[in-house]
């Protein structure tokens, strides 16, 4: 099954084995070491206990009702094991992608190259004996591994020789084939994809336990999340809060004792509880780890919740061009013959002199002469015809049959081969080449015995769909620049099509450093999308760094998230998914603080009016005696947690709203919630206890 098709079926928020196994999880999380983290729910796992410890007292020695006591302590037990519950199951739905894709893993077998040094000069796939068969297991970095057609690749690495079809939905979960050859940015390829034809030669750049897949394993679990400093600040909050409620609370005892007032040890450290914000607390870890989820349900693996948390604040995009933008191969998008020379006539010139070029620009050319031209290979007839195939030192390729030579190649190149000055060329070809230059496009000449034909358009093309897709971000408030190593011609023309914002042209690894530094400097969260080793230290210095899966292993390491899909646009998602991050963070702290004053107002006049009378008017729930007041308190303090626990996973919707509408829109809907559903609940409860004789 493949990670995507493992993302959708994991959509249902309460899936029954994760929650048999959560269920589990969430007693382990009752260790205190373990809680220690997070102070208002280890606050009231202490007060659980020392309830706990009072009933078991009272239900022994005698003395005070221990039914009370009891039904307390247990609520106090259900109100921390709710908690660690909701931990428990944002926890499990990554672990539950992950022992699918350890379901991935399979046995795999790898054919070693006995004498790599050789083998890789060879000029086609060694023979048997000259590979080992060994487990993958087994494999080290530097070793060499031969994978032919309908072999699972072992382990992660470099292609240094072939080029081949691979399936790499195992990872992607998109079931259409990618190519991988030699060479260039698109050499690395990922254990566990298969190759589909062809063969490869592969040198391991992984140790055991470090492949791709044991990185993924490790990201979706998400059990070792380190707390984002926005967490941190709010966890400095909730400390905070708890510290004050707790010195309200002694305040209470002391005036009780002074008033003559009875209210029990019981009945303190209850509402203590009931005003801490347990709310919040409870659900802190499970929003966190469940924006990391839902990354992973967008084919993206982010290796903190700090990432995820820092793309929400994204200002300013910067994504390399080729590979990221475009597809990273120029491809063949016309053809442009000379007066009196056909379409076709050019078109299947140019397909004979691409027989022997087997480069991505090559394999281009013979697929656009034979679907748009309806062009066919040449009859040769009886004639053998000598194939030349494409080389760097010559920038040509073509075929001889007989007397007849066809070439086709860079434009001096081939103006060298048939002997003809570039000044005396026909003006509509030089107006040709240019006019395929100023579009950012590379020209290509077919000659026919010597007589030029016309010019092939080679082009970087841009991925469809993505102009949308970056006005979309500008809508958001997101600033895109594009990358690029070419000449700032060729980058305006690729900036224009592409729609971003602005373009850095003929840029190295140092400019694009200087870019993201420059931006940060100015107090903007900077995100960078890359998928070759010259954006390593971009992707590393960036504050949200997008490696694409089809880049080389520099990228994927710098980066501090993955994308499975290579689809840079997808940076909408992965923004918003840290915008709703954000908002439910913000939206759940909101209505635990209203919640907890609410429950204050609601709760004290009931347990000092009888001391008090003149706090009568304040008691406007008319709640039926102090413990049933504070036992409905802690009833229901219990139970909202499980009731916002779906909340907490799922998130709040998404607005892309302003600052101050959305604080608007938290106060109104969770500021004001929190404070009328602990009124509506309590009394609900109450009414509930007081039928029941409970208190």
């Amino acid at each position: 099954m493949s990670t995507k098709s493992v993302a959708k079926h994991q959509l249902a928020l309460f899936d029954p084995a994760i929650i048999g196994a959560a269920a589990l999880d969430a007693l382990k999380k009752l260790a205190p070491h373990r809680l220690a983290a997070n102070p208002v729910i280890f606050v009231t796992e202490v007060v659980a206990a020392l309830v706990t410890f009072l009933w078991l007292r009272a239900l022994f020695q005698g003395g005070a009702d221990p039914s009370f006591s009891g039904q307390i302590a247990l609520w106090l037990w259900f109100t921390v094991l709710f908690a660690t519950f909701a931990e428990a199951v944002a926890e499990g739905r990554g672990k539950a992608q992950a022992a699918t894709l350890r379901a991935t893993r399979s046995d795999t077998v790898a054919k070693r190259l006995i004498d790599p040094k050789n083998a890789a000069q060879t000029s086609g796939a060694p023979i048997a004996g000259a590979v080992e068969t060994v487990a993958a297991l087994d494999l080290r970095a530097g070793d060499v591994v031969l994978v032919e057609a309908g072999d699972v690749i072992p382990s992660d690495g470099d292609i240094i020789e072939g080029v081949a079809s691979v399936n790499e939905s195992a990872i992607t979960g998109e079931s259409a084939p990618v190519i991988r050859e030699a060479g260039g940015d698109r050499c690395a390829v990922t254990g566990g994809t298969t190759v589909l034809s062809d063969w490869i030669k592969v040198r391991i750049t992984a140790q055991p336990g470090s492949t791709f897949i044991d990185r993924m394993i490790a990201l979706v679990e998400g059990a070792e999340r380190q707390k984002t400093p926005n967490e941190l600040a709010l966890s400095v909050l909730l400390a905070g809060l708890t510290l004050i409620f707790l010195i309200a609370v002694v305040t209470l005892w002391g005036l009780a004792a002074y008033s003559g007032a009875q209210v029990g040890v019981v009945v303190l450290v209850a509402l203590l509880v009931t005003l801490i914000p347990t709310t919040i607390g409870g659900l802190l870890s499970a929003i966190g780890i469940a924006g990391m989820d839902r990354l992973v349900r967008f084919n993206v693996l982010a290796t903190s919740g700090r990432a995820v948390e820092a793309a929400g604040d994204v200002d300013t995009l910067l994504l390399d061009k080729t590979g990221t933008i475009t597809f990273g191969n120029r491809m063949a998008s016309e053809f442009l013959p000379l007066p009196g020379v056909s379409a076709i006539t050019l078109a299947e010139a140019a397909l004979a002199a691409s027989l022997g070029d087997d480069t991505p620009e090559g394999r281009s050319i013979v697929a656009l002469a034979k679907a748009d031209y309806g062009a066919t290979a040449p009859d040769f007839g009886d004639v053998k015809p000598a194939i030349v195939p494409f080389a760097a030192q010559t920038r040509l390729s073509g075929v001889d049959i007989g007397d007849r030579s066809i070439r086709k190649g860079a434009v001096e190149a081939l103006f060298r081969f048939i002997g003809l000055p570039s000044d005396q060329a026909p003006a509509e070809f030089r107006v040709g080449v240019e006019r395929i230059g100023n579009s950012g496009g590379t020209p290509l000449a077919v000659a026919d015995n010597g007589i030029l034909l016309g010019l092939i358009h080679l082009k970087d093309v841009v991925k469809p769909g993505i102009r949308e897709r970056f006005a979309a971000l500008r809508a958001m408030g997101i600033k895109t620049v594009m990358i690029t190593g070419d000449n700032p011609l060729t980058a305006a023309s690729i900036a224009s099509e592409a729609g971003v914002d602005d373009f850095l042209a003929e840029a190295t690894p140092e400019d694009k450093l200087k870019l993201i530094r420059k931006e940060q400097t100015g107090g903007r969260l900077v995100a960078m999308c890359g998928d070759g080793t010259n954006d390593a230290p971009a992707l590393a210095q960036a504050d949200v760094g997008v490696a694409m899966q089809t880049g080389t292993q520099a990228a994927r390491e710098a980066g501090n998230m993955v994308d499975l899909d290579s689809d840079p646009s997808k940076l909408i998602e992965v923004v918003e998914i840290g915008k709703q991050l954000l908002m439910t963070r913000g939206s759940l702290t909101t209505f635990s603080i209203a919640n907890d004053v609410a429950k204050y107002f609601a709760i004290l006049p009931a347990l000092f009016v009888a001391t008090y009378p003149e706090l009568e008017t304040l008691n406007v729930m008319h709640l039926a005696s102090p413990q049933s007041a504070i036992l409905s308190a802690v009833i229901f303090n219990a139970i909202i947690i499980v009731l916002l626990i779906p909340l907490a996973l799922k998130g709040v919707a998404y607005r892309a709203v302003g600052a101050a509408a959305l604080l608007r829109r938290n106060l109104l809907i969770y500021g004001l919630g929190g404070l009328i559903v602990p009124f509506i609940g309590i009394k609900a409860i109450d009414l509930f206890v007081a039928a029941l004789h409970l208190a």
